[in-house]
């Protein structure tokens, strides 16, 4: 086992009464590599915009400019992690959901391969 060493003693993270949450889990359990690029990037926006309850409401306009994403890749983003149940939308209000059980994957979401990169 590696022994973990802080590298630099003067800039240790501190954890403020507000910060984004991903569970360790959304890495080691296939999460991470069934989501595609522009899915990924809203989906860590949706985390660090959202409150303890996973609650957000920025308008696409404003998550496209700062995510730098055209309108429809920002809806296939939307469409996929719908369809991935990790967030729920109801045209105002974003909620990022609790992980499922294992990461939903649909062939239009993953292009036909598993999370684990099989056919």
């Amino acid at each position: 086992m590696i022994k973990k060493i802080v590298l630099n003693p003067n800039r240790i993270r501190r954890i403020p009464s507000s910060f984004g949450f991903i569970p360790h889990r959304f890495l080691t359990e296939g999460f991470l590599a069934s989501l595609k690029q522009q899915e990924l990037v809203l989906y860590w926006f949706l985390i660090l915009a959202s409150d303890a309850k996973g609650l957000s409401f920025y308008n696409y306009k404003t998550i496209c400019k700062l995510l730098k994403l055209s309108r429809e890749d920002y809806l296939q983003a939307l469409d996929g992690l719908l369809a991935g149940d990790l967030i729920a939308f109801d045209g105002t209000i974003f909620q990022v959901l609790e992980l499922p059980l294992k990461p939903v994957t649909t062939s239009k979401q993953s292009g036909g391969e598993k999370a684990d990169g099989n056919k």
